[in-house]
């Protein structure tokens, strides 16, 4: 997540996270610290997964005191284990305490994404079928949890409204049916875009084959009925599976043939990774 304006966002996101959290400063860290020290503090995971976010842990740090040093032990996407010292922080002790808990917040959420897509990814290992998010994230998190969840070995749906053409159940309802619905989007899409459409029924999926959908999600299917919409398309479309997907029964998607698996509970229902900044010291 280099990209100038990405970071710009990231940092907009951070502030007012900090603001949020301290809007007329910190009284506690006031009385205790009311003067400039320095002081190391360290970052232990207190269970096992995997790690995501140490770029946005540390910034956090960085923008309350650009000389705030954060030494990571472990890279995003590694995996940790209880008790594993994953980074160092140094820097001005009221540093430290101010920004302890929001580094944090945003560290153990996306670490905890990228622990469940982990788990989730493991499932369909051999499949041939892509594990990929949606859009059901935290407003105001999308982009850090898209990135936790590839950092977990899942892969990405469309960032948004404005980046892919995908009509679901309302839109082919508004439409007036599916074959109207994907005439419509051929009609004012982009060449370049692909359209996929949501079917709940096989007599759908037959209509979107007929329409020259792209791709054709099999929405809330049992298996029975996916296996026969799978064989029905025959590869005349790309395929996606979803419907309450979760770590449980993923791995009755794995021998589908599906194309892709998406899985909303990879930002929606992930717990977070425990993690804690302890042992602080005052060096000088």
């Amino acid at each position: 997540m280099t990209d100038p304006m990405i970071q710009m966002s990231i940092d907009d996101h951070i502030r007012a996270a900090l603001s949020e959290d301290l809007p007329f400063g910190d009284v506690s860290t006031q009385a205790v610290m009311p003067e400039p020290r320095d002081g190391h503090v360290d970052l232990i995971a207190k269970q096992d997964g995997v790690i995501a976010g140490l770029s946005v842990f540390a910034r956090v740090f960085e923008l309350l005191d650009p000389l705030t040093v954060t030494i990571s032990h472990v890279s995003d996407g590694d995996e940790v284990s209880r008790g594993e010292l994953v980074a160092e922080v140094e820097g001005d002790v009221r540093v430290l305490l101010e920004g302890e808990r929001t580094a944090l917040n945003y560290l153990q959420r996306m670490s905890g994404i990228a622990t469940y897509t982990h788990r989730v990814a493991a499932l369909l290992a051999d499949s041939g079928t892509t594990l990929v998010c949606t859009r059901k994230t935290t407003p105001g998190m999308r982009v850090l949890e898209r990135e936790a969840v590839r950092l977990g070995g899942g892969s990405l749906h469309r960032f948004g409204l404005s980046d892919g053409v995908m009509l679901k159940d309302n839109h082919v309802a508004a439409a007036g049916g599916v074959t109207q619905a994907v005439r419509a989007a051929r009609e004012s899409a982009p060449f370049v875009d692909k359209v996929e459409v949501e079917c709940e029924t096989l007599e759908q999926v037959r209509e979107a084959v007929d329409a020259g959908a792209d791709i054709i999600m099999l929405d809330n299917m049992d298996h029975a009925t996916m296996v026969e919409a799978v064989a029905l398309i025959g590869g005349r479309a790309q395929t996606e599976a979803s419907g309450n997907v979760t770590a449980e029964n993923a791995a009755s998607y794995a021998d589908l043939g599906v194309d892709f698996l998406s899985c909303g509970a990879l930002t929606h229902s992930a717990g977070i990774l425990d993690l804690s900044l302890k042992h602080l010291e005052v060096i000088d």
